[in-house]
């Protein structure tokens, strides 16, 4: 459940804080569940309602990068394998803006459609989209960034 957490938050220490307030709210609503699927899946849903909860309650939600002229790059998958490791890409989406780093993990990681996740973030489909293509290029040139610097270093 780490990992979920620390997919929605901004640094360890808020994923601790989400992870804590999650398992408090397993505990006290164990009784709820009601072995339709699966404990993890039910405990996962939970973590994720205490992130967007933590980030509605600092309004920190609704903050939106603005989205002009963000130009699109290619990258090749095979470089960017050979060049990171999971922690640095889940720092690179916790550097996400939150809305962004918020919609990339819905779609990408609980297969959310636009749909829900408009729903859920009280934000239009386009929005969701809009969202989503940002992060995915914020997240194209982040890495493209990253795998320059550590080439020049390498000496490559």
């Amino acid at each position: 459940m780490m990992a979920v957490c620390l997919r929605y938050a901004k640094n360890r220490q808020d994923a601790e804080e989400v992870l804590q307030e999650g398992f408090i709210k397993v505990f006290s609503c164990l009784h709820q569940y009601k072995f339709s699927g699966t404990l993890e899946a039910w405990i996962k849903r939970i973590m994720i309602n205490c992130a967007l909860q933590r980030l509605r309650s600092k309004n920190l939600l609704y903050k939106v990068m603005p989205a002009d002229n963000i130009p699109e790059e290619y990258i090749d998958k095979d470089l960017v394998l050979d060049n990171i490791n999971a922690k640095e890409l889940i720092q690179l989406v916790q550097g996400l803006p939150t809305v962004c780093r918020l919609v990339f993990n819905l779609y990408a990681f609980e297969g959310m459609k636009h749909r829900e996740i408009a729903k859920l973030l009280n934000i239009s489909e386009g929005t969701s989209k809009s969202n989503l293509h940002d992060a995915r290029v914020l997240l194209q040139r982040r890495l493209h960034e990253q795998i320059f610097v550590a080439n020049i270093n390498s000496g490559a």
